[in-house]
């Protein structure tokens, strides 16, 4: 089943200048299914479930620093999900038990970080922000695993 995650905002890169207004990203699987205005998704991928989300829909980052602490490494993994980002760098993800944590819900660990970017076809990491720049959502391989309440 296709999933279309649709925000205010849309953004290929997070340093781009012109979002897409009520833009969004159809998921298929773990894989980016089509990019675009939400009309134009919605006619294309009419039996895709749809979740809508306040702020602005872009890449899912890389954490580029230290892990957050947290008494397990499945719960310091989960506190990196829940800033938005779905990869780590391998400096950082030395500790016992982290990149294991990190393999089980496909969080990527990378030797360098790189510019994370909304792709079709590519692999469906995503991130939503308020406007305080709080993380809404994290989409990780295809799977909501982070939403605030």
């Amino acid at each position: 089943m296709e999933t279309m995650h649709v925000a205010d905002e849309l953004l290929r890169v997070w340093d781009a200048t012109e979002p897409i207004k009520g833009g969004g990203v159809v998921v298929a699987g773990d894989r980016i299914g089509a990019v675009g205005a939400f009309e134009e998704l919605r006619e294309r991928f009419p039996g895709a479930r749809v979740r809508k989300w306040a702020g602005v829909l872009g890449p899912a980052r890389v954490h580029e620093g230290p892990l957050p602490d947290a008494p397990t490494p499945r719960e310091r993994i989960h506190a990196v999900l829940k800033l938005g980002a779905v990869a780590v760098l391998s400096e950082h993800a030395t500790a016992p038990g982290l990149r294991a944590a990190a393999a089980r819900v496909g969080v990527l660990v990378l030797p360098v970080a790189v510019r994370t970017e909304i792709t079709e076809a590519g692999r469906a990491d995503l991130a939503v922000f308020d406007a305080d720049g709080l993380c809404v959502a994290t989409v990780c391989a295809g799977r909501l695993v982070h939403r605030r309440a």
